[in-house]
């Protein structure tokens, strides 16, 4: 157990007075943060939208493929020279490669959805056992957000309700999703897979973040454990430099104490 996870005597979290709006705001902006906000969105989608738009009028893996994977690796550029946050770029770039190679090795256009329904029902599942465990997943990701570390875990309870809450809501969510597109991948043709698989991109991750958004909003204030130790340090060093006050002036009485 951390220092930044440990009980504390007091039952209520040491926090700041925050009115339930600026908490809102905060709870708001995290979020935003957290899950890259439209421009993230964006970037989840246009990938698969491009090979499912460009497959259905020529039906040709490959430049659906190859066009799929450039305008990702186009996105990344724009961070980079933009200096923005990349991760959420990353991300898409490396679910879209996974994707191009799993299509270019079978030579089932079907395939090139395959990595990222694995990796949405892989998360359904993470979501679910964590939250079944006592340690929320979603508290997790967005811990380090709201600076509060894994504060939440034993010194909120409050906090930890809300993300268990999120956690079994984007668990459930994900799980519903793959439940209409792993028929799909079985049944249906590329095409409408893939625009099956584009319109549930947003409309369940949307939910998700709301609800999550409701539960934290209901749910009290993070404890800020960044200022909480910059506070320790500064009681640490005003309490070493009182000691070392009291040295120098103990230091000329005894040296008068030995004149003779």
């Amino acid at each position: 157990m951390t220092s930044l996870d440990k009980p504390t005597t007091d039952d209520k979290p040491t926090t700041d007075d925050t009115s339930p709006d600026d908490a809102r705001a905060v709870t708001e902006a995290a979020l935003f943060e957290a899950f890259g906000g439209v421009r993230g969105m964006v970037e989840t989608v246009l990938p698969g939208l491009l090979f499912v738009s460009i497959y259905t009028v020529n039906k040709d893996l490959h430049m659906s493929a190859i066009a799929a994977l450039a305008v990702a690796l186009v996105m990344v550029v724009v961070r980079l020279v933009r200096k923005d946050t990349v991760k959420h770029a990353f991300s898409g770039v490396f679910g879209v490669a996974f994707g191009v190679v799993f299509a270019m090795m079978t030579g089932n256009a079907k395939d090139f959805y395959l990595p990222g329904m694995l990796y949405t029902l892989g998360l359904a599942l993470a979501y679910i056992v964590t939250a079944m465990a006592g340690v929320p997943l979603i508290g997790l990701m967005l811990g380090p957000v709201f600076k509060e570390n894994l504060s939440w875990r034993t010194r909120n309870p409050g906090r930890k309700k809300a993300y268990t809450k999120a956690s079994w809501a984007w668990g459930l969510i994900l799980l519903g999703k793959s439940a209409i597109l792993f028929p799909l991948y079985w049944w249906a043709d590329t095409t409408q897979l893939g625009w099956v698989l584009v319109t549930l991109k947003i409309p369940p991750f949307l939910l998700a973040v709301y609800l999550t958004w409701v539960f934290l909003a209901k749910a009290p204030p993070p404890i800020d454990v960044f200022a909480e130790m910059e506070e320790r340090e500064r009681a640490e060093e005003e309490r070493r430099a009182a000691s070392a006050q009291e040295d120098d002036g103990a230091a000329p009485a005894g040296r008068h104490r030995r004149q003779p």
